[in-house]
């Protein structure tokens, strides 16, 4: 696949390095409905010894996938509701991870919005919940690698953008970090 983003480009990044290397890639899902496809354009980082990472206090069941190697899903449930989609970033065993928080839709928009019911553009995929379900990214993901034919980044970053960084959006632990960043003008950010 041409320019698909290669383990090894997850492996060579930090995590704070890799959340602003990830905007203005694409992540891309070839489901049995349709190829679907966004521009990432806003992240979060989540490193180890961050009291909001999930990986923080110990290993468990649910945040196993974050101590894997860099460049793998991992996915979660949040408030009994909503999944959210991490990439594995840093080495194995440490446990880090980039949440992907919003996505630019360019490709299967009407699949996209079917998924969503919404015809707003804007609207579907600018938040990290509402790309999962637009994507069509289910809990079956996690642990899957990023280098798939089925679900991968391609590298279709341009430079001529600028990151802005901020702080996280709904913790309260590590809230005064500045682990957040966006595409600076993208009017598909979450949140300016």
């Amino acid at each position: 696949m041409q320019n698909l983003l290669p383990k090894e480009f997850y492996e060579k990044h930090n995590t704070l390095s890799l959340a602003k290397q990830l905007l203005g890639c694409t992540l891309v899902h070839e489901s049995p409905q349709g190829r679907t496809s966004g521009i990432i354009v806003e992240t979060e980082a989540y490193l180890h010894n961050d009291p909001a990472c999930h990986a923080y206090r110990k290993k468990t069941t649910r945040n196993a996938a974050m101590f894997e190697n860099a460049g793998v899903a991992y996915v979660y449930l949040i408030y009994g509701l909503h999944h959210c989609f991490n990439i594995v970033s840093g080495a194995k065993n440490i446990g880090e991870a980039i949440l992907i928080r919003a996505l630019e839709p360019i490709e299967g928009i009407e699949l996209m919005q079917e998924r969503r019911n919404t015809k707003n553009l804007c609207n579907l995929c600018n938040g990290p919940a509402k790309l999962v379900q637009a994507m069509a990214i289910t809990p079956g993901f996690n642990f899957f690698p990023l280098d798939s034919d089925k679900f991968h980044c391609i590298n279709t970053q341009s430079t001529d953008f600028q990151i802005v960084t901020t702080t996280r959006i709904g913790i309260t632990q590590g809230a005064d970090l500045p682990y957040r960043f966006y595409i600076e003008g993208n009017k598909f950010v979450s949140r300016k």
